[in-house]
């Protein structure tokens, strides 16, 4: 029986294929070099794959095998394969084939590959770049590369996989290890998994759902929101800022089955690019984890903003967190739309410009839950964090739900991680609240509280948690008498042991 290759066999040889850039250049840089690689060599072998079956199917025609392969997902030029530049991998000028194999691949395939401007999803990458050493230094990291993943085991065409998903959640696998490399820097591009499968499952949508990320990195969250609807009937749409995570974003699409996925290169405040004529599209779902409270966000454009995302007000210069949440709202359908963002806890309770945004969303009964999560989930950030939930279904039922889900984690060396029961605890409480099964006051000790609008109204509008889940623990009562039989037994033992020492210095006669 052919064995078939696992994901676990993939993450471990793209995984050392990492070494050839270890100590050269930053993770945050090299991951691009090895996700693109791997995108490419599965590109070819599902190429190679198809064309050997309709050279099977034609008799060994190569003629109507290759006019057949003209309609398959991708149009694969000879000098495009990986195969072709593994042959050439002593070429002194290998990083500018690789270069060249990548811009052709890109025209051949401009729909798929490039951006709605003309820009293609590799032109942020330069694998002859100086950054990978001097002219001799470069040629053996690529050669190592290209070594690398010529591996037999590492053989991706669809016939040889144990499974469909397989690439695509290797590609998640490398994604999150590169994210704890990098440090500061993978909060650009990556959201831990645990938090996007907690607010995938808080904004479940139904079949037919139209999803969106506006802030998508690699798009990781919004794949687990696609994939938590329990269908294939529904559609992915994204924006991401960052041109080198974009592209990220537009291959993991492809290698997790999502071909008719949209994502969109661009600044989502200042340059929207998910429209249906002039209008903003809307969605059933639009979930996101924005950068925090980052500076010079747009406010200087905003007043102006020709779509009137804001409303209800325009957030300070130097904290954009209610642009995107304004953003994020004003993109969901009334009366249905939902919407699960990742803020700081400065969102909850900041005045001024911010407190007024707050209370107008709070009084146009949008907000649904808000859930406070434990310290050190997030790359690049030790600070606590917490998710928000607008519902702009919510009905008749004014009450918000507050959770302290802050000590429910498993402890990490370097980052702490919710845990399966944690995400099931906040989505079980939520849901019966979403359900209308959760009557105002404490539903569980130090966890769970229903607020109405009027003590939400009574705390000024203040969100934070603490106002509403009662976390205080009571100091153990102190039994007096026994601390002072304590202090008396310990007291006639230092006497004791004063009539000791003193026998001892007299013996020394000092």
């Amino acid at each position: 029986m052919e064995h078939k290759i696992t994901q676990q066999e993939i993450n471990n040889i793209v995984w050392k294929a990492c070494d050839t850039f270890r100590g050269v250049i930053d993770p945050s840089q090299y991951k691009d070099y090895i996700l693109t690689m791997l995108f490419l060599k599965y590109v070819s072998d599902v190429h190679k794959d198809k064309f050997s079956k309709y050279l099977e199917k034609y008799d060994g025609d190569k003629e109507r095998a290759e006019r057949a392969m003209r309609h398959e997902r991708f149009v694969v030029p000879e000098h495009c394969t990986f195969d072709y530049l593994y042959e050439h991998r002593n070429e002194t000028n290998i990083g500018e084939l690789i270069n060249i194999a990548l811009n052709d691949l890109e025209e051949a395939n401009r729909e798929k590959l490039g951006g709605e401007d003309g820009s293609g999803i590799f032109r942020n990458i330069d694998f002859n770049s100086s950054n990978l050493g001097d002219a001799k230094d470069k040629k053996t990291r690529l050669k190592n590369l290209l070594t690398d993943f010529s591996d037999k085991k590492l053989d991706l065409r669809p016939s040889h996989l144990a499974g469909n998903d397989i690439i695509g959640d290797s590609y998640e696998f490398l994604i999150a290890h590169f994210a704890s490399d990098a440090g500061k820097k993978a909060g650009e591009f990556y959201t831990p998994g645990e938090v996007s499968t907690l607010i995938a499952k808080l904004t479940k949508s139904a079949p037919g759902a139209r999803i969106c990320d506006p802030t998508c990195g690699s798009g990781s969250m919004l794949i687990k929101a696609g994939r938590e609807v329990g269908s294939d009937n529904f559609s992915l749409y994204g924006q991401e800022a960052n041109g080198s995570t974009w592209a990220l974003a537009v291959m993991n699409m492809f290698l997790h089955g999502f071909d008719n996925a949209t994502v969109r290169w661009g600044d989502t405040i200042r340059n929207p690019k998910l429209k249906e004529g002039d209008a903003l599209m809307k969605f059933d779902a639009v979930v996101a984890n924005p950068p925090f409270s980052l500076d010079k966000w747009g406010a200087d454009e905003a007043a102006a903003d020709p779509h009137n995302r804001f409303w209800r007000g325009v957030p300070p210069t130097s904290k954009g967190d209610w642009a995107f949440i304004s953003h994020m709202i004003e993109t969901t359908y009334e009366g249905r739309g939902k919407v699960g963002v990742v803020v700081p806890h400065g969102v909850l309770f900041r005045g001024s410009s911010e407190g007024k945004i707050r209370q107008k969303a709070i009084e146009e009964n949008l907000l649904e839950a808000v859930i406070g999560l434990p310290a050190n989930l997030f790359f690049g950030t030790g600070i606590p964090a917490s998710i928000l939930i607008f519902n702009r279904g919510k009905g008749a039922n004014t009450n918000v739900l507050f959770i302290d889900a802050s000590l429910r984690y498993e402890a990490g060396k370097s980052q702490n991680k919710l845990r399966e029961q944690d995400i099931n605890a906040i989505v079980d409480t939520y849901r019966r609240f979403n359900n209308g099964e959760l009557k105002a006051g404490v539903v569980e000790d130090k966890f769970a509280y229903v607020a109405t609008f009027e003590e939400i109204q009574e705390n000024e509008f203040n969100l934070n948690i603490p106002r509403y889940v009662d976390t205080f623990e009571e100091e153990e009562a102190i039994d007096v008498q026994t601390v002072q039989q304590e202090i008396d037994s310990l007291e006639e033992e230092l006497v004791a042991v004063q009539q000791q020492m003193k026998s001892y210095l007299e013996e020394l006669s000092l």
